[in-house]
């Protein structure tokens, strides 16, 4: 079954169309596409090292869902960039439709956010070229390429397209990765901000914080054969960066020597890790780096052990969609950000930025709306969010359907920036500042859209 749901702004009412799933058989194909980019390439959105060598090359991976019947394909895609924004994200979800022989509602798309990677949105690319800054965030053709690389290897895939008997579910727990960045004071104010690398005793010393430790597994299965494996786990995954060495970090490392040791494809979907990072455990350098790797790849291996099959009928695949309008911070007009923009004597990454925070502006001023997803199999719900979601929002879903099996994908469209709870913008801190696109309010909006997607009260 699919369905719709509209929320126009601020949620000012709720309906949803449903249409019944027809008999046929579900199919699964696999695809992974590479999306490296040129050495010389801002990392990044342009605010660290470009790219000087290339450590592990970069992959747009995914599954496509077939149904049968009347009912068109679901794309669910990963690609190993710090970001993909607005248009950006548009585009991705249009040609991945295309190549499945779907619809853009139809398609999720994500990133891992490692840092030493791209980050691409082309309006504010745009309008950085008419500033003469081209390529100043991203290089505009090595974005085209990955897009055509993407669609090209999902088509391909469709071929070899094989049924869909059973699901595994399953879950295990990180150890030593996960802490949160955010540590408050005894006035309940940030006191300390302990990011992904850090070496400051007393923010290292702090306890984990509030985080999810648990790292969430999803297999497909043709009998005994294993066609894909799906992980969530909420960090940001970037240990040793900033040093113009491409590589997807931690989760992907961890992610591609799973691939190898099971010979199934292995896609990971980063959670709400916005307010969450290594740092605890992380103090920049590249042996962190391998004991974080090692960590998160027990952990995978763990969930993948746990699982438990089950049968998957197509009847119990669901795709609901949720568009909502996620509301601007009001930090800044239209006319100061194009000032910023324009100014020739304000620093690159200032105008870099500022061109991505009028993006968001403008588009959100017309209505855009950003489209939250679940799929459903069985009993199990994943949900597919836009922005740097802090983890509390991760928690909260999960909370609402304790007994069923939830997992969460973050680092969809990250046109809003970091999306944190309602009180945490009365705290203070780096990640509410001007990297948050949204307005407190956010916190209700999202947490409509989760109850309406879970299906709850």
């Amino acid at each position: 079954m699919t369905s719709r749901i509209s929320l126009p702004l601020i949620l000012a009412g709720l309906f949803a169309f449903a249409f019944p799933s027809q008999a046929g058989e579900l199919r699964l194909a696999s695809f992974v596409a590479d999306v490296t980019p040129p050495i010389g390439s801002p990392l990044c959105n342009g605010n660290i090292k470009p790219a000087a060598n290339i450590e592990e090359p970069l992959t747009a991976r995914g599954v496509v869902l077939i149904p049968g019947g009347d009912e068109k394909p679901i794309v669910l895609c990963v690609a190993d960039f710090v970001g993909i924004y607005n248009a950006s994200h548009d585009a991705w979800r249009k040609a991945l439709a295309g190549a499945a022989g779907t619809t853009p509602d139809r398609v999720s798309v994500h990133t891992i956010h490692n840092h030493d990677a791209p980050g691409y949105d082309v309006s504010a690319l745009e309008m950085l070229e008419k500033e003469n800054l081209p390529d100043s965030m991203a290089l505009r053709s090595a974005h085209g390429r990955a897009i055509e690389a993407a669609a090209a290897a999902l088509r391909d895939s469709l071929a070899a397209a094989a049924p869909v008997t059973h699901l595994g579910l399953g879950s295990g727990v990180v150890e030593k990765f996960a802490s949160n960045r955010r540590i408050l004071g005894p006035d309940g104010k940030l006191a300390l901000a302990r990011m992904s690398a850090c070496r400051n005793p007393e923010a290292v010393a702090a306890p984990e914080g509030t985080i999810d430790p648990e790292l969430d597994l999803v297999s497909f299965w043709n009998g005994d054969e294993a066609l894909a494996v799906l992980t969530f786990y909420a960090s940001h995954p970037q240990s040793y960066y900033g040093k113009g060495g491409v590589t997807p970090d931690t989760v992907g490392l961890a992610r591609n020597r799973r691939s190898e040791e099971t010979g199934v494809l292995h896609v990971h979907f980063d959670g709400a890790g916005g307010n969450v990072a290594a740092g605890k455990y992380n103090d920049g350098s590249p042996e962190a780096r391998a004991a974080l790797v090692d960590r998160m790849h027990a952990g995978m291996k763990a969930a993948w052990e746990a699982q438990e099959k089950r049968a998957l009928e197509t009847e119990d695949l669901a795709w609901t969609v949720a568009p909502a309008s996620l509301p601007w911070s009001g930090r800044y007009t239209e006319e100061e950000l194009v000032a910023q923009l324009t100014d020739p004597e304000v620093d690159v990454r200032t105008r870099i930025r500022a061109a991505r925070d009028a993006v968001f502006l403008r588009r959100w001023k017309e209505g855009a709306e950003i489209d939250i997803n679940c799929l459903r199999l069985g009993e199990a719900r994943l949900l597919f969010f836009p922005g740097e979601l802090f983890v509390e929002y991760q928690l909260a879903a999960k909370a609402m359907r304790p007994d069923d099996f939830v997992a969460v994908a973050a680092y969809g469209d990250q046109g809003p920036g970091y999306i944190g709870t309602e009180i945490a913008y009365g705290q203070g801190g780096y990640e509410v500042g001007r990297v948050s696109r949204v307005a407190p309010t956010v916190e209700a909006v999202l947490a409509k859209v989760t109850r309406t997607l879970l299906e709850v009260q």
